[in-house]
């Protein structure tokens, strides 16, 4: 598999835990804060295991494609499509135009990024 593609998909299997650890609580009213919390952090540990081999697997110093800033806007760009989906389906709430637009905007970013994916010199 190329590592520009296991990274990606690391970092979306680590997106999929952070988002879950940062929205799924939204959905338990009876949750105290303090369980809240408690169970992000528990949710949070894989999320970790799965973003620092991605982000190593991925960075030109460690034999990656990817500089630190490209890496860094795809998984801006990760996260907004695991936020979506997730939104629609755990949530049950549904983007508005303008949150679309604002999408399309950080996806355009992850283009501009890409153009001359070598690394600068240092």
């Amino acid at each position: 598999m190329p590592r520009w593609l296991l990274t990606v998909l690391l970092l979306t299997a680590s997106n999929v835990f952070m988002t879950t650890a940062w929205y799924y609580h939204l959905k338990q009213k009876t949750w105290t804060l303090l369980a809240a919390i408690a169970v992000s952090w528990l949710i949070a540990l894989p999320e970790y295991m799965l973003q620092v081999p991605a982000n190593r697997l991925g960075h030109t110093d460690h034999g990656g494609p990817f500089t630190a800033p490209q890496l860094k806007v795809i998984q801006e760009a990760v996260t907004l499509v695991v936020f979506t989906v997730f939104s629609i389906a755990v949530l049950r709430e549904k983007p508005r135009p303008t949150d679309y637009a604002a999408f399309i905007l950080v996806l355009a970013a992850v283009a501009v990024s890409m153009l001359g994916r070598v690394a600068a010199p240092r």
